[in-house]
């Protein structure tokens, strides 16, 4: 029998043993959704948060596979070099903030989606749905199909397999939707776990093992490739970590409805705080050898192959014997990603905007098995697209500005002022939008990262000019109360 076959029979088998295990995890609760799906409360806690009923661990491995997938091991590893760490060890602060601050605050507003807190906090549903479109927006067209694309093209990379990119694409689109829309966040967040287990430790073990191919021996490699602190015209230069990275992350792990829908799921708020703090430790300890390692040693083995990389040097070092196992691994992050995305652009669908303005008792489980057919098919016929990136990780977040720090202004100015009217908060958005598109598109007068912490206050400084100006209002300043308001 040959390497191939037994690899593929090696995939087929761990990627099998995951749904099973998934299955049998979350059978029970599937069968009490079906009983409760009558009562749109309740449908909508089971489906959408689990029931409440996630413990710590499956939260902080459902975080963690959300996060890690092919757009970070791919994309971070395809730049080449060691500042993209950055991203993962500020993501460690991101969490925090998370646990500390926004978390208390969730909880105590029982909320189902992170944009519902801003109808409480604003008195407005408007404001909810117009935000939670923005979310959508941005899962539909940046991330759905970027981790699609990095999957695919990893698959492609590492088994050099004839396959086409859109055909890769439609097989993680297919299986994805069905845990998404069979399962819910349950099952979503189990598969999360069992998975995150298994690509930490295949992940680990593709560090070693490039480590080994070079000797540990780094030299040959310039140095701006090995540093922490970058210049201007790196990727992340160092000034960046103390203006926009900060917000960047506060917006990614406190306010992005994909992440912090597994950290509201528990039944209770240290339970959730106990697996983002695990989380925070995952991300400091394992993840950033995992997405920049590899890439530097691929440098030196071949040159600056670009996105490439990843899927070559772990293709070069890893056995014949570990190829099935890895690929299940890398398969079920892009599986655990995608799935995550379309079951929290479902959430934001149903409970923010169909409830609100078409129907507010529909069937859960039905509607949301719609929407997540629609966000498969779209995402899908966006991979050619991304597939003309030069660096796919620094577009994503590039693109992401366009909606990360004007969302991010309508929670900072929620949570520390009153009396905002929301049709401030909603021009500040557009407003924000609108600039950050000139200063990427038109004017790229600074790196973008600076350019985002720019765009945040301007838009928290629209938004209170125009309550005041437009709206005749007088906000109160509440620092010091948010999270107990």
């Amino acid at each position: 029998m040959s390497d191939t076959v037994i690899q593929v029979i090696v995939f087929c088998f761990i990627t099998a043993l995951i749904g099973v295990l998934t299955f049998i995890k979350c059978a029970k609760d599937r069968k009490k959704t079906a009983s409760d799906s009558s009562d749109t409360s309740a449908s909508n806690k089971d489906y959408f948060l689990a029931g409440g009923g996630l413990s710590w661990i499956y939260v902080a491995g459902s975080i963690t596979l959300t996060n890690l997938s092919t757009e970070q091991l791919v994309g971070m590893n395809g730049n080449q070099m060691a500042l993209l760490a950055w991203w993962e060890l500020a993501g460690v602060i991101g969490l925090i903030i998370l646990a500390k601050v926004f978390l208390p605050v969730y909880y105590k507003n029982q909320c189902t989606t992170t944009t519902e807190l801003l109808e409480k906090r604003y008195n407005d549903r408007h404001i909810r749905a117009v935000i939670a479109g923005v979310f959508l927006l941005g899962n539909i067209f940046i991330l759905l199909p970027s981790v699609l694309y990095t999957g695919s093209l990893f698959m492609q990379s590492m088994f050099n397999v004839d396959i086409s990119l859109i055909t890769l694409a439609i097989a993680f689109g297919v299986i994805g939707a069905a845990y998404a829309i069979f399962g819910g966040l349950k099952a979503v967040a189990v598969s999360d776990t069992y998975s995150g287990i298994l690509l930490l430790g295949m992940g680990m073990l593709v560090v070693v093992l490039a480590l080994v191919a070079i000797n540990f021996d780094f030299s040959g490699i310039p140095q701006d490739r090995l540093t922490l602190i970058g210049d201007d015209d790196s990727p992340i230069p160092w000034h960046t970590l103390f203006t926009g990275m900060i917000f960047i992350q506060i917006y990614y792990w406190s306010t992005n409805q994909t992440i912090t829908q597994r950290a509201m799921a528990s039944p209770s708020l240290e339970e959730a705080q106990k697996g983002v703090f695990s989380a925070a430790a995952v991300r400091f300890l394992i993840v950033p050898p995992m997405i920049v390692l590899p890439g530097i040693v691929s440098y030196k083995l071949y040159g600056d192959i670009g996105d490439a990389a990843y899927g070559r040097i772990v293709g070069d070092v890893l056995p014949a014997s570990l190829a099935g196992v890895f690929a299940a691994a890398i398969a079920a992050a892009v599986l655990t990603s995608f799935n995550s995305l379309l079951n929290s652009s479902a959430a934001l669908y149903v409970c923010d905007i169909h409830e609100n303005y078409i129907n507010d008792k529909p069937n859960v489980p039905v509607l949301s098995g719609i929407i997540t057919f629609g966000l498969v098919v779209t995402s899908v016929a966006l991979v050619p697209i991304y597939s003309q990136a030069e660096s796919i990780i620094n577009l994503i977040q590039q693109l992401y500005g366009l909606l990360s720090m004007p969302v991010l202004s309508t929670f900072i100015v929620g949570l520390l002022f009153r009396n905002v009217d929301a049709r401030a908060a909603i021009i500040a958005v557009i407003s924000g939008t609108c600039l950050y598109g000139y200063f990427i598109f038109v004017n790229s007068w600074a790196h973008f990262i600076h350019m985002m912490f720019v765009t945040l206050f301007v838009c928290i400084a629209i938004a209170l000019i125009a309550n005041r100006v437009i709206f005749g209002n007088k906000e109160t300043f509440i620092f010091g109360r948010a999270a107990q308001a």
